[in-house]
């Protein structure tokens, strides 16, 4: 279930983000849905967003150097102070069209107040 819109945002695969096997260093990927996590639940809660945690992050297929990556963010969960975000990486490969579903992970977000600590995020519409 889908709490808010989606978010998404595209990257090309370049070199400088390759391992030894010339696909998406896997270090890179989860910079890249962290950074997305903390767009979706900034914008839900329009407060400060600190990453609580990752899980379930899954590696289903690698990612070759060239390809296009989209990442597609959505708040699956609101709890009293956190967000759990999850998100989807696709690859598309430029050339052929060949689309993938290689990444799934879940965040778990906490939005913080002006003194630092976990406050209350707005309630989802019912």
């Amino acid at each position: 279930r889908m709490i808010g819109e989606e978010v998404r945002i595209f990257e090309i695969v370049f070199p400088n983000n390759t391992n030894s096997y010339d696909t998406l260093f896997g270090g890179h990927a989860l910079s890249l849905m962290d950074r997305l996590a903390f767009i979706v639940a900034s914008r839900y809660a329009r407060k400060h967003i600190v990453t609580a945690r990752s899980e379930k992050v899954d590696f289903h297929s690698p990612v070759k150097e060239g390809d296009l990556i989209e990442l597609i963010g959505r708040i699956s969960r609101v709890g009293r102070t956190s967000l759990t975000v999850d998100i989807d990486m696709f690859s598309e490969n430029l050339l052929s069209g060949a689309r993938l579903l290689c990444t799934t992970a879940e965040f778990v977000m906490v939005a913080l107040g002006e003194d630092g600590k976990p406050t209350e995020v707005p309630r989802p519409p019912k």
